[in-house]
């Protein structure tokens, strides 16, 4: 009897964005049903009218469903999500497409909690909208963290050349130093470690931690953050047996190319470690939040709006976010295994 398929759960996001387009253009090679079985949440009306403006994409065999239990192993499936007087307006943010992202990303993390789809793979949402219509929260990080109770979580960014996570997440700028603390960063670093160990099959991982001041503060006269912050948290995760490092200057770290001597990358803000991630790796970064029980990642772009409905959009990233997700699948499998061995013996 064969091995069943890995169950690949995929949100539509915001349906008058790309993610339709990003979806259909990635599952678009029958082939990949040999690899693993896509349940997509949203509509199949609306799946089916962003396939009709994409030129290149043949009729693609696809399969309605309630829930993923009732998965068709060899069928790009659809999960119905949405009313059926729901229609897509490509380019525009409106009430209708936030809640739709909404009721998607819910269907899709129940069939999760319940086992029902093995990952997640997340399409771009419209945050600012998604909140108006009461979502209450700043991405799906942090939806993800109060769905499964996790107290601590990081976004890491991940590229075939480089690793980025982030000590402050979704925050204004002007909050970042008071929020900053000795063991917040302690605990990114430990949630990391572990992550690149278990998740990725990283012996002994290699991280580089970022200063937040020009210059890391240039021995006080920026900024008291590196040394009264930042240092004393990579001195006590060394303690611990993490091989952290730093702090380092953040421009001549990307600059000079300092980032391909370590496997991973901890910067203290939303910018200053997504803008050279993406500068460096956006066609093919994926956003993938560590920490959790559960696997999910998403691509790196947003709902890119101006592009919606022309058949522009570049699925590179989704397809790296599909397939990211199931090695980090098997990652942690064999690590599992070999951790429940070494237990055992």
């Amino acid at each position: 009897m064969s091995k069943p398929r890995l169950v690949v759960g995929i949100t539509q996001g915001d349906s008058n964005g790309i993610g339709y387009e990003v979806i259909i253009k990635s599952l678009a090679d029958s082939r990949i049903l040999d690899s693993f079985t896509p349940v997509v949440y949203g509509s199949s009306k609306i799946f089916g009218f962003y396939r009709k403006g994409l030129h290149d994409i043949d009729q693609l065999d696809t399969y309605v469903i309630h829930s993923a239990k009732d998965v068709h192993q060899r069928k790009i499936n659809i999960v119905n999500c949405l009313p059926d007087n729901f229609y897509a307006e490509p380019g525009q943010s409106t009430p209708d497409a936030a809640k739709a992202a909404m009721l998607a990303l819910e269907a899709a993390v129940k069939d999760l909690k319940e086992g029902s789809i093995d990952v997640l793979v997340t399409g771009p949402i419209n945050k600012r909208a998604m909140n108006a219509e009461g979502f209450g929260f700043t991405g799906h990080t942090e939806y993800l963290q109060g769905a499964f109770g996790n107290p601590d979580v990081a976004m890491i960014m991940i590229s075939t050349q480089l690793k980025v996570a982030v000590a402050t997440g979704h925050i204004p700028l002007a909050d970042v130093s008071g929020t900053l603390t000795k063991e917040g960063i302690l605990k990114k670093l430990r949630l990391m470690n572990a992550s690149l160990e278990r998740d990725f099959g990283i012996v002994h991982p290699k991280i580089a931690v970022l200063g937040l001041n020009p210059h890391c503060g240039d021995g006080g006269l920026l900024g008291d953050e590196e040394k009264d912050i930042i240092l004393p948290a990579v001195l006590e995760a060394q303690a611990e047996g993490i091989l952290a490092f730093g702090p380092y200057s953040p421009d001549g770290f990307f600059g000079l190319g300092n980032y391909t001597k370590f496997d991973a990358t901890l910067a203290m803000y939303h910018d200053q470690g997504l803008a050279p991630f993406k500068a460096l790796a956006f066609h093919d970064g994926v956003n993938y939040t560590a920490g959790l029980p559960v696997i999910r990642t998403s691509p790196d772009h947003g709902t890119a709006y101006d592009l919606a409905g022309r058949d522009e959009a570049d699925p590179r990233s989704m397809m790296h976010a599909i397939y990211a997700a199931i090695d980090i699948f098997h990652h942690r499998l064999q690590y599992d295994e070999l951790h429940q061995g070494n237990q055992e013996d």
